[in-house]
C-alpha cells in the first residue's frame, strides 16, 4: 500500500471542461458536489483506502522565521496556496495507477448543470510511500 495526496486545484492547473465557477453553481448544483464528495469518500472507507480529506478555506497565509526576537514574515510576491489549492483527500491504494484509476473518477463529480467537472487533480505520491517508476 502506498499514499497519496489527490490535489484539487482553484486555479494553477489546466481549465476543467466544465469551467464554470463554484460561487456560481446554485445551491443544487453545489449541494450535488459535495454528495459525489461524500459518496466516493464513503466508498473508499468501505474499501479501506481512505486516509483523509478536507476542503480548504481560501483565507491563507505564507509566514517564515526572520530571526531570533523578530516577528515572523507573512506573505510576499508570490503565488499562494490559497489561491491555489481548493481541497485534498489522502488515499492508501496498491498502486499508482489505482491512484489515477481514483483520481479520474474524482474528477467526475458533478458542478454547474449537473455536468461532471473534469476536472485536473494533481496525483503526489507520500514521499516516505513513493513507488519506483511513479512520477
Amino acid at each position: 500500500m502506498a499514499k497519496y495526496l489527490l490535489l484539487k486545484h482553484y486555479r494553477g492547473a489546466p481549465a476543467a471542461v466544465n469551467d464554470v465557477p463554484m460561487d456560481r453553481w446554485t445551491p443544487e448544483e453545489l449541494a450535488a458536489h459535495v454528495q459525489y464528495m461524500r459518496d466516493f469518500a464513503d466508498r473508499l472507507v468501505e474499501s479501506g483506502e481512505y486516509v483523509d480529506s478536507r476542503a480548504l478555506s481560501p483565507e491563507g497565509t505564507f509566514v517564515r522565521y526572520d530571526g531570533e526576537g523578530r516577528p515572523p514574515v507573512t506573505d510576499g510576491p508570490f503565488a499562494e496556496t490559497k489561491d491555489l489549492i481548493a481541497g485534498w483527500m489522502l488515499i492508501d491504494v496498491e498502486s499508482y495507477d489505482r491512484a489515477l484509476e481514483l483520481a479520474a473518477e474524482l474528477s467526475a463529480a458533478p458542478g454547474a448543470g449537473g455536468e461532471p467537472v473534469r476536472e485536473w487533480l494533481e496525483v503526489r505520491p507520500l514521499l516516505s510511500d513513493a513507488p519506483a517508476g511513479a512520477e
